[in-house]
């Protein structure tokens, strides 16, 4: 999965957090205090849909939505990082042994819910 740049980000935080598809104008009106021109952000969004972070409706204007939430983005960042790894045990031993209590106990039951016995 490609990596996305500041202002991608930005794109995208606004794209996930919408309640459905956004035309590149609203987007540039949400990105008001950033003063981008409109074509700024429809070159951005062409980006994003090269790297397949979105994907575009057939109406006019076009209106950009999210391929996947945040969610399995993060997800999916973290299985590229593991699998780039030359050593998966001691990237995940570095990642638990920085995971507070709370976050230990949630990794702990999802791994016990996701547990081949467990189906």
């Amino acid at each position: 999965m490609a990596s996305l740049g500041d202002l991608e980000r930005t794109v995208m935080d606004r794209l996930w957090a919408a309640d459905g598809p956004v035309a590149a104008a609203g987007l540039r009106d949400a990105l008001a205090e950033r003063g981008l021109a409109l074509t700024t952000v429809h070159t951005v969004l062409s980006r994003l849909e090269a790297k397949g972070f979105v994907e575009h409706d057939d109406a006019r204007p076009r209106r950009f939505r999210p391929t996947a939430t945040r969610e399995q983005h993060a997800a999916e960042l973290m299985h590229e990082v593991l699998g780039r790894s030359g050593d998966r045990q001691a990237v995940l031993a570095r990642f638990v042994g920085g995971v507070d209590p709370e976050e230990a106990r949630l990794l702990r039951q999802l791994l016990e819910e996701t547990a081949p016995d467990a189906r």
